[in-house]
C-alpha cells in the first residue's frame, strides 16, 4: 500500500520561505507523476505543481510559477517543495499526490494516492 508523508510545514512570515517535502514508500508498481496540492479554509483544492517521477518534466501553476521550485535527487528520494516569497494567499494545507499515468498534470482526479497534508500558515 503506498504511503505519502509530507514534512515541513509550519508558522511563517509574509516574505518568508518553507521547503516542504514528500516521501513515498509501498510503492510496488511504476509510478510516474507526483503533484502538490494546496487547500485553504472554506476553499476547492488548488493545483501549486507538478513533477514526472524521472524529474525531467515540471509544471507549475501560474500563481505560484517564478516563486515555487520541485526538485528530486531521484526516484529514491523525497522530492521538494521549496517556497519562497510566501504570502497570505499562499496560507493552506499543502498535500503530495501519485499518480500511476505519466504527465505532471494539475488535474486532482489524475493521481490515487494522497498524502494527509503538512498545513502552512502565514503571520502577517
Amino acid at each position: 500500500q503506498v504511503q505519502l508523508v509530507e514534512a515541513g510545514g509550519g508558522l511563517v512570515q509574509a516574505g518568508g520561505s518553507l521547503r516542504l517535502s514528500c516521501a513515498a514508500s509501498g510503492l510496488s508498481f511504476r509510478r510516474d507523476a507526483m503533484g502538490w496540492f494546496r487547500q485553504a479554509p472554506g476553499k476547492e483544492r488548488e493545483f501549486v505543481a507538478a513533477v514526472t517521477w524521472s524529474g525531467h518534466n515540471t509544471h507549475y501553476a501560474n500563481a505560484v510559477k517564478g516563486r515555487f521550485t520541485l526538485s528530486r535527487d531521484n526516484a529514491q528520494h523525497p522530492v521538494y517543495l521549496q517556497m519562497n516569497g510566501l504570502t497570505p494567499p499562499d496560507t493552506a494545507v499543502y498535500s503530495c499526490a501519485l499518480s500511476p499515468s505519466y504527465g505532471a498534470s494539475p488535474v486532482p482526479g489524475w493521481y490515487d494516492s494522497w498524502g494527509p497534508g503538512t498545513p502552512v500558515p502565514l503571520s502577517s
